[in-house]
């Protein structure tokens, strides 16, 4: 299983970014997706989270502002990012467990102008 994270890029204060992120290969069953994010000198964080039944979790500041949603059909995972903050900027990866084995996209800069 590969996956390929895009829709990274520069965006004002206020404004709004769409990632997404595709699974090569199947991964019919029960998985999780998940979108973390890493900011220069910061560990890496779980920003939202949609397991294979729906279920969603969010980091609390992301709340509110963000929205995480799959396509199964494609094997696809979303992250709709509104009202965008200059401390969201970072690198974005999405991640899938899948058989208990965590799969990870190569990143997508995401930075946000104040």
């Amino acid at each position: 299983v590969q996956l390929q994270a895009s829709g990274g890029g520069l965006v004002q204060a206020g404004g709004s970014l769409r990632l997404s992120c595709a699974a090569s290969g199947s991964v019919i069953g029960i998985n999780m997706w998940a979108w973390y994010r890493q900011a220069p000198g910061k560990e890496r964080e779980l920003v939202a989270s949609i397991t294979s039944g729906g279920s969603t979790n969010y980091l609390d500041s992301a709340k509110g502002r963000f929205t995480i949603s799959r396509d199964n059909t494609k094997n696809t995972v979303y992250l709709e990012m509104n009202r965008l903050k200059f401390e969201d900027t970072a690198v974005y990866y999405c991640s899938l467990r899948f058989r208990n084995i965590d799969y990870w996209g190569q990143g997508t800069q995401v930075t946000v102008s104040s």
